[in-house]
């Protein structure tokens, strides 16, 4: 069986949709909680793969939480390994600090339902089923510079790297394409105090779009296939 550890770092935070996905493709999946857990006895080059999931703090916060400073060298081995590699959120940006760029604070909250601009790069990637102007949830005050040897692959008007891509190993989302609309639901309560300090409107943001989520689990889909073939 195919083994899945995916590094959490608040519990409603997890692999959502995706999850039972991984599971019909017969990957045994394992949560290691990065806040709690020792993470100097965590093996991150075994998995078949690896999956940095979101949170609510930054990577720079390292004075602060003193797990991201092992987390980081985690995430390094990783990339290092050159096997497969998703990070969502703070995970994208985890990667892209293990990679050398800067990961600073963004101009702006962006927290709501929208759809993402994809690049050329992006057009003819995994992600090539949100250029319909598919809504995707974004929820991040974070931004950060492309990492060398990176594609971006999608941006908005407020955040310039939302998505990016190391060769077909390794995927970088600024966005949760993981969020159902039941799993909101934790979010709103889980994050209450952010949403009221950045005056986000809770019922509209609740108004999730009518679309099915046949479109991020085509995402994932398809870039779960590119790793197949590159191993082939």
């Amino acid at each position: 069986m195919k083994h899945l550890l995916a590094i959490r770092h608040i519990a409603f935070e997890d692999l959502g949709i995706f999850e039972p996905m991984f599971e019909q493709w017969g990957y045994r999946i394992e949560y290691v909680d990065a806040p709690t857990c020792d993470l100097t006895r965590v093996d991150v080059i075994g998995p078949d793969l690896l999956v940095l999931l979101g949170g609510p703090v930054s990577v720079y916060d390292e004075a602060i939480y003193p797990f991201l400073t092992h987390e980081l060298a985690l995430t390094r081995q990783r990339l290092e390994s050159g096997r497969a590699l998703l990070g969502i959120c703070l995970g994208a940006q985890m990667i892209a600090h293990a990679c050398g760029a800067r990961v600073y604070s963004g101009p702006a909250k962006e927290i709501g339902w929208s759809p993402v601009t994809l690049t050329d790069a992006g057009s003819d990637s995994a992600l090539a089923p949100l250029g319909e102007g598919e809504p995707v949830l974004h929820w991040h005050g974070d931004t950060f510079d492309l990492p060398e040897g990176a594609i971006c692959l999608a941006s908005t008007n407020i955040y310039q790297q939302q998505a990016f891509s190391i060769g077909t190993q390794v995927l970088g989302l600024q966005f949760h394409l993981e969020v159902s609309s039941a799993s909101l639901e934790s979010w709103l309560v889980g994050h209450a105090v952010e949403l009221a300090v950045a005056k986000v409107d809770v019922n509209a943001l609740r108004k999730t779009p009518s679309s099915s989520l046949d479109v991020p689990r085509l995402v994932l889909q398809n870039w779960m296939d590119g790793l197949a073939s590159a191993q082939r």
